[in-house]
């Protein structure tokens, strides 16, 4: 008689069924600072949907069902179009039916930023490729309402929380998604060595309508019903709005040539295009189309930072499911002294991450018209991007060790999250784009360095050592040629305010464990590093209400 050679042990069930939102609660304190409070009731709602099973499972579809490509239909027709899973219409849906598109745009509720940026960042945590084409979209809306009659067309569109899936003119609509167009083959990160042209149809310079010609080696997700497209005039480079249908009806001479193979990120489609006298229409000012479209960017990575937090985050609650959940050596994993440790500094991490993306969003709420929140916008943003991101990879290798060999399966949660982190830190501008980009704001807006300075000098008084920081910081930038230095100073810059932020809205002993480990001189960047005399159980107490 067959005998079973073993039972299954200590084995781990696949978290799922909980509400990514009210088992945050930094989160939650940061959503009700922001005077977000009569968002709650909703966003605990798409919490409890984020984390049910049929989501999660509804996620996995998406990421393992990647699009796929139709150049032409049965009789030979071009039709440029890409085919999706339907489990990606679903996660599509939701984001869409939670206004995580335009929320603080089209949402007058005290508090819709910051409920925007709790929904986003949790909803990246369990799919994070629908993020792409939702954030342009979110992005390009303060790019349009400086072009009225446009806006006054598309706004119901940009606003609706129904999502509308198919391909047709985007007349005839309910919603649309808008993505971008900036990078070609021979630039990259160079925009100015764009060559795709723009000859002049009716009208010139803004509002003009104009045919496009040439290509774009990243072209994200094609399957939007319209692009803001950097293209070279006689005067220099424009923007442009250019939607997959011309506006009599028929197809836009854009031809995807094929969709990029991508290491992580599958659920969504980039994909390369060529321009075959595409029309487009001329936004902002002829000559101007780099400083147009990096508003657009501005805002992306303002989505970036509050990406790569969420994905932070799961990847901790990942851990600490699978720590408090399986034994070694005679003890749960999180009973463990060094997995303490471990678990503790990326709890660290993850709070860390969540204040400083609320901070962020409040400056932009606020429209930065004071030189503190215009030092956050256009200093911080930049710093926080590149920090965040570079972060969130190491912390996603560090939970996959977690796991142990079951994390390095693909099965495992663990693989996705460890995928789809490093594109972050490459989208809408590398480490080395953010720390210069930084450095430019610090050298145009002197006004709002002076007054980022001052806050955190104020906001850590009672810390010596990081005051005698935050002087160091204030010289160096001083000094010129700075380009070589431009990460370090990033890095100091990100980690002051994070301190600074902590100190003020995180409990004491979890400021000072930060404030310990990351300025004391040895801290290194492997996560379990922090000091004797950190107590860890207030801190993963707090890590995840369950």
């Amino acid at each position: 008689m067959y005998e079973g050679t073993h039972e299954v042990t200590n084995v781990v069930t696949e978290l799922h069924d909980y509400n990514v939102y009210t088992t945050d609660i930094a989160l939650q304190e940061a959503v009700r600072r922001a005077g977000g409070a009569g968002h709650e009731a909703e966003l605990a709602a798409y919490g409890a949907r984020l984390g049910c099973a049929e989501t999660l499972r509804m996620a996995e579809d998406a990421n393992h069902f990647k699009p796929e490509l139709h150049t032409h239909d049965r009789q030979g027709r071009r039709i440029d179009r890409v085919e999706f899973h339907p489990a990606w219409h679903g996660v599509m849906r939701m984001a869409r039916e939670q206004n995580l598109v335009s929320q603080p745009f089209s949402d007058p509720r005290p508090g819709a930023w910051a409920a925007y940026a709790a929904g986003f960042s949790m909803h990246g945590q369990i799919e994070a490729g629908s993020q792409c084409p939702n954030s342009m979209t979110f992005a390009c809306i303060p790019v349009l309402q400086k072009e009225p009659e446009l806006f006054a067309q598309l706004a119901p569109k940009l606003y609706s929380r129904k999502y509308d899936a198919r391909d047709i003119p985007l007349e005839q609509k309910d919603s649309i998604l808008v993505g971008m167009g900036m990078t070609e083959k021979q630039g990259g990160s160079d925009v100015r060595a764009n060559s795709t042209r723009a000859v002049p149809m009716r009208g010139e310079g803004r509002g003009g309508e104009y045919e496009i010609t040439g290509h774009k080696w990243f072209f994200s997700a094609p399957m939007c019903d319209a692009h803001l497209v950097v293209a070279r005039t006689e005067s220099g480079l424009a923007c442009f709005f250019v939607p997959r249908y011309r506006p009599d009806g028929s197809k836009n001479a854009i031809h995807i040539q094929r969709l990029k193979d991508k290491i992580g990120n599958r659920s969504n489609s980039s994909s390369e295009v060529e321009f075959h006298g595409a029309w487009g229409r001329m936004i902002g000012e002829e000559g101007r189309g780099v400083p147009t479209i990096i508003e657009m960017a501005t805002y992306t990575r303002l989505n970036c930072v509050m990406g790569s937090a969420g994905l932070i985050r799961q990847c901790l609650v990942q851990s600490l499911h699978h720590t408090r959940s399986r034994s070694a050596f005679g003890k749960r994993l999180i009973e463990q002294p060094l997995m303490r440790n471990v678990l503790a500094d990326m709890a660290l991490e993850s709070e860390a991450a969540t204040q400083l993306m609320m901070r962020l969003t409040e400056a932009f709420a606020q429209a930065a018209q004071d030189p503190l929140q215009r030092a956050y916008q256009r200093i911080v943003t930049p710093a926080a991007k590149l920090w965040v991101a570079k972060r969130s990879i190491e912390l996603s290798a560090e939970a996959m060790e977690v796991f142990g060999g079951n994390g390095y399966m693909e099965e495992s949660p663990a693989g996705r999250l460890y995928r789809e982190t490093p594109v972050i830190s490459i989208w809408e501008g590398s480490g080395n784009v953010m720390a210069l980009d930084m450095l430019r704001a610090v050298s145009r807006e002197p006004d709002a360095m002076h007054a980022l300075l001052g806050d955190l000098h104020d906001g850590l008084s009672g810390e010596a050592p990081l005051r005698a920081q935050v002087a160091g910081l204030a010289d160096a930038l001083g000094k010129p040629d700075l380009e070589g230095q431009a990460r370090r100073h990033a890095q100091q810059l990100v980690l002051l305010v994070q301190a600074r932020l902590l100190r003020e809205h995180a409990p004491q002993a979890m400021a000072d464990a930060f404030i310990a480990s990351r300025f004391d001189g040895q801290w290194g960047r492997i996560f379990g590093m922090l000091p004797e005399g950190i107590s860890c159980e207030g801190i993963l107490g707090r890590a995840w209400a369950v």
